[in-house]
């Protein structure tokens, strides 16, 4: 079982790191975050894995079920200097980051007139700032045969109408990270862009939590946490992008070749089943 341990950045600083394999994966408390930790401590070979995320107390209680030890970072990531305390811990520390997963986001249903002006600076803060701020602080901690996983969605293969913000985050952050592939590339270090469809995970509850939460009411396909981790980490060995399924890659397909405004108008139809 792994021992839990961490807190503030400043409970979290010990001696001894230089040199120690760890996985860094934010968005640690719940869903496909703490998948990704459970399938990391399963493949082995960490020293330790970090998790970050807001709730330290769900993070301690997934650090114990671990053989890994786990670190916990209580941050907020919507705020820079999270940001900027992680990657001076980083610093201090000078561990090996083998794999890094920007699992931290969220989205929200709804039209413009629905969204708050702070949900729609938050979602693009944490999906977009945040995530480009992270991998920057991350990479020079990083060496031959390291792995950057961006968590990104199917919905970065088009518009979203009711969905619209989101869906541009994502795109951004999909195509971040297919030139941060080609970046990283001389180094030895893999970039991928995870893009799957639905998540079974609070993602939804998080989404509907606005002034018009049912703009979207069909879910199909949906996958569970745990198949996504386990793809999207067996394919960042070598793939650039994956979807994780098929529905999500017909979909990718789908983007290449038809309209942007015969797919919004799919999706329109869809989103109001």
């Amino acid at each position: 079982m792994g021992r839990p341990f961490g807190g503030t950045i400043e409970e979290t600083t010990r001696q001894g790191g230089i040199g120690v394999n760890i996985a860094l994966v934010t968005g640690a408390s719940s869903g496909l975050g703490a998948a990704f930790i459970r399938r990391l401590d399963q493949q082995g070979g960490l020293d330790e894995i970090w998790g970050v995320a807001r709730r330290e107390g769900r993070m301690e209680a997934l650090a114990a079920e671990l053989r890994t030890p786990m670190r916990s970072i209580a941050l907020d990531l919507t705020k820079m200097e999270s940001v900027e305390a992680l990657r001076a811990l980083l610093e201090r520390e000078r561990p090996d980051v083998r794999v890094l997963i920007n699992s931290a986001g969220f989205g929200k249903f709804g039209t413009y007139a629905d969204m708050t002006l702070q949900e729609t600076a938050d979602m693009v803060d944490l999906n977009c700032k945040t995530a480009v701020a992270l991998t920057a602080a991350v990479l020079p901690h990083m060496g031959r045969g390291g792995r950057v996983l961006e968590i990104c969605s199917s919905a970065s293969f088009q518009p979203l109408p009711g969905f619209n913000v989101y869906a541009a985050t994502k795109a951004f952050l999909l195509r971040y990270s297919r030139a941060l592939r080609w970046e990283a590339a001389p180094r030895g270090i893999r970039v991928t862009a995870v893009c799957p469809g639905w998540i079974r995970t609070e993602f939804m509850d998080v989404a509907r939590d606005t002034q018009n939460g049912r703009t979207v009411r069909c879910f199909p396909f949906a996958l569970r946490p745990e198949t996504v981790a386990r793809r999207a980490l067996r394919d960042s060995r070598w793939m650039a992008v994956t979807t994780c399924g098929l529905p999500a890659l017909v979909q990718r397909v789908a983007s290449k070749f038809l309209p942007h405004c015969f797919i919004m108008a799919c999706w329109e139809g869809l989103r109001r089943a």
